[in-house]
């Protein structure tokens, strides 16, 4: 029997956010997720320039775990559901929607028939079951594999006390599949929406082995488009997205080409799209704040906190500290920073968890505010705390290096709070380590760090996708910080209470009061991009969480 689920918490609700000092002006913003025309048709040459900011780190669908990733691979890719234009999830690998029992607990899949890989071959339920156990596997050392623990067997396996022949899923017939969950997920059709629960082929991953989708040669491809001049991992500056003419939907497909080039410094992107060489680009500070009346401005409004996280991996750690953390987030004037240096639309955090994200069962209360979030600037505050650190800690001054990406918008963010400290902590001395994202990637998840900026966008439309993180053990709780009550509330979410929704609800809002009450992270400001992006492209799939973008439906319309 079909089960219509409700998901009364989880869905973002973007709508009410304000944009921070370039105001509404000509500005569109993106609240549904999507720029959609209100009507024409395609013409012209249907090629989309789009500019990013950083370099892809990987191509791997079991080892992506950035925006930047998830956006190519979501494009030449394609799961179970795909999110539509509304963030809605709907059949694409799957011929109709799933057949769920009545506990919610098992999912039974017919498969599109017509789905087909870029090298002519169907898509079968085999290659949904391999790519799944490949993710989980503990020799793939996928840092998603997390995003698996609601499926049966998913956390043992991870953790290598099962094998992952066990994961609860398994094909019933080339063309359908039975997934069997560990409880009933009210957010799971979105995981069947998300990259690293796609297909992927056991005989082409075995073909390249450690060479496995080390560029695009090396992979066949099920979605709209095919990935092309990709040459390597976070050092190529541009690859493409061309038109696969294998997918099943190929008529819906208008875009023959989507080229995308890595551009860091946000004056040179925007000279690009002023002289017709780009039609996408990524504004921040002055400059957004500058087009604010351009009918290009296109404001988009993300499910992503962006936030710092001090190294506690050291039993000697000074960031052990609770007043010492405090202090460092009193320090920061976030009212200042997104409206003086982003500029894009972006605003200051209530919390860990984003605002107008996750509304409460009964859809009246804001996350947000039942969590009773409330981070501040007060410089005395921050001196009083670090009084009391200095002598906690038996010092007087401390050295400070903040690692960050070298995305423009990243430099002045993380120059900004390196003022912020030592302009409020007397004593400190801040130091800054801009470098390219995937190396900021690779030394985060080393541990190589004092301080790291870095953020987070909701995978799935729930506070779990945050919270989840910050876990004793969890490799994205990349400063080991660590709160015994704060794993219990977030553990009973997830098991004694998963089919409870008021007291779920009230886990989770009371994980959220702990972290923040221990500044367990330090929230920075809650992310929006400011875009210039051309009026002849239409059509643009936005998705505030999930994989950003979806280029299946855009189009040029001269």
């Amino acid at each position: 029997m079909k089960l219509k689920k409700s998901f009364a918490f989880g869905f973002i609700t973007l709508f009410s956010l304000t944009l921070a000092a370039c105001g509404n002006g000509g500005a569109k913003t993106d609240d549904s997720g999507s720029s959609k025309a209100a009507d024409g048709k395609p013409s012209g040459e249907q090629i989309f320039r789009v500019n990013v900011l950083q370099e892809m780190p990987s191509a791997d669908l079991s080892l992506a775990t950035d925006v930047i990733s998830f956006t190519a691979l979501n494009n030449v890719y394609e799961g179970i559901y795909r999110l539509n234009l509304d963030n809605k999830p709907e059949p694409a690998g799957a011929s109709e929607e799933a057949e769920i029992s009545e506990d919610g607990t098992t999912y039974k899949i017919k498969l599109n028939e017509k789905a087909k890989w870029s090298d002519g071959k169907p898509v079968k339920a085999e290659d949904y079951v391999y790519g799944w156990q490949r993710t989980v596997d503990p020799a793939t050392a996928s840092e998603y594999a997390y995003l698996y623990e609601s499926v049966k067997n998913g956390a043992d396996i991870a953790a290598g006390k099962k094998d992952k022949a066990e994961l609860g899923i398994k094909a019933t017939g080339d063309y359908e599949l039975e997934i069997t969950l560990e409880k009933a997920t009210p957010y799971f059709d979105y995981l069947l929406a998300f990259p690293s629960f796609f297909p992927q082929r056991k005989d082409i991953v075995e073909k390249y082995g450690k060479d496995y989708a080390s560029n695009s040669d090396n992979s066949v491809y099920n979605g709209p488009f095919v990935l092309d001049g990709f040459d390597g991992a976070g050092t190529d500056t541009e690859w493409s997205y061309k038109k696969n003419k294998e997918y099943w939907d190929v008529d819906s497909v208008k875009l023959d080409e989507v080229k995308t080039n890595v551009v860091k410094e946000a004056p040179t992107s925007y000279n690009l799209f002023q002289d017709g060489q780009a039609d996408d680009v990524t504004l921040t500070g002055e400059l957004a704040q500058q087009a604010a009346n351009d009918p290009a401005l296109v404001i988009q409004k993300e499910a992503s906190t962006q936030y710092m996280e001090l190294n506690q991996i050291d039993e000697n750690s000074p960031y052990r500290n609770e007043n010492l953390r405090k202090a460092i987030s009193y320090s920061i004037d976030r009212k200042s920073l997104v409206e003086q240096i982003l500029g894009d639309g972006s605003v200051e955090p209530k919390g860990l968890v984003p605002a107008d994200m996750s509304k409460s069962p009964d859809g009246k209360e804001d996350f947000t505010d039942a969590a009773e979030d409330k981070i501040a600037y007060d410089k005395e505050k921050a001196k009083e705390h670090w009084e009391k650190a200095k002598k906690e800690l038996g010092i007087k001054t401390l050295d400070i290096d903040i690692l960050s990406s070298d995305a423009d918008s990243s430099k002045k963010t993380v120059e900004y709070i390196q003022g912020a400290i030592q302009d409020s902590l007397e004593g400190t001395k801040v130091t800054v380590s801009p470098v390219p994202f995937a190396v900021r990637l690779d030394r985060s998840n080393k541990g190589d760090f004092k301080a790291v900026i870095g953020g987070w966008g909701a995978d799935y439309v729930d506070s779990s996708s945050f919270l989840d993180l910050f876990q004793t053990g969890v490799p994205y709780n990349r400063g080991h910080y660590s709160n015994a009550d704060y794993d219990k509330a977030v553990k009973a979410a997830a098991t004694t209470n998963a089919n409870d929704p008021e007291k779920r609800w009230e886990n989770l809002v009371d994980a959220e009061k702990i972290i923040m009450g221990d500044m367990g992270v330090i929230p920075l400001y809650q992310k929006a991009e400011a875009h210039l992006r051309a009026e002849k492209v239409k059509d643009v799939g936005f998705h505030p969480a999930g994989a950003q973008y979806d280029y299946k439906w855009t189009y040029i319309s001269e």
